[in-house]
């Protein structure tokens, strides 16, 4: 019986019970004028546009920008008009994107992205904002399903990278777009899905 339970502990503790991967970060810069290209644009007044930027190898970042507010989509897309995620309040999504990558053998993807997002919260003063972690999870060729995970506030979090590492390599993977509640950490400003 002991023997039994000493094989069982060294396949778990060898990894033969799990296939989670190493997991590492890549970073990537959007510039909406350098590495995105625009694919459909307002007209008559109509101040919105669509754009497909790079992303990590391969893996594009869709953009759409409207009323001063931005939707991001990470990853390979699904057929249809995407849902618009976005905070209520004007927005707008800083530069750097870090991906969060899983390495299995000679295999690496990104499930997860955090990208920083600066939130004005007081409408008279366009330069006060908040800034949040926007973590969201990486739509994969086979499943195409990518949307926003978890908020975490970053004004005045020390801790702010570490949490949202943890939600994307907590709960990024398995978790099921249009169904579960985004996570939230800190007093993060109102935030919408709409399909």
């Amino acid at each position: 019986m002991n023997r039994m339970l000493t094989v069982a502990a060294a396949l778990v503790l060898s990894g033969g019970a799990g296939h989670a991967g190493e997991i590492s970060s890549a970073y990537t810069d959007v510039d909406f004028d350098q590495h995105c290209s625009t694919f459909e644009s307002g007209q008559d007044g109509e101040e919105f546009a669509n754009m497909v930027c790079d992303g990590w190898r391969g893996y594009p970042v869709l953009v759409s920008a409207g009323d001063l507010r931005e939707s991001l989509f990470y990853g390979y897309p699904p057929e249809g008009t995407l849902p618009w995620e976005s905070f209520s309040a004007f927005n707008r999504t800083g530069p750097r994107i870090e991906w969060r990558i899983e390495v299995q053998g000679a295999t690496s993807a990104p499930f997860a992205t955090i990208h920083r997002w600066f939130v004005n919260t007081d409408p008279d003063n366009a330069e006060k904002t908040t800034e949040v972690l926007v973590v969201s999870k990486v739509g994969q060729v086979e499943d195409r399903q990518g949307c926003v995970v978890g908020l975490v506030r970053a004004t005045g979090n020390p801790d702010a990278n570490a949490e949202a590492r943890k939600v994307a390599d907590e709960s990024a993977r398995n978790f099921v777009c249009g169904r579960d509640q985004t996570m939230r950490i800190g007093n993060v400003p109102d935030f919408n899905r709409s399909e």
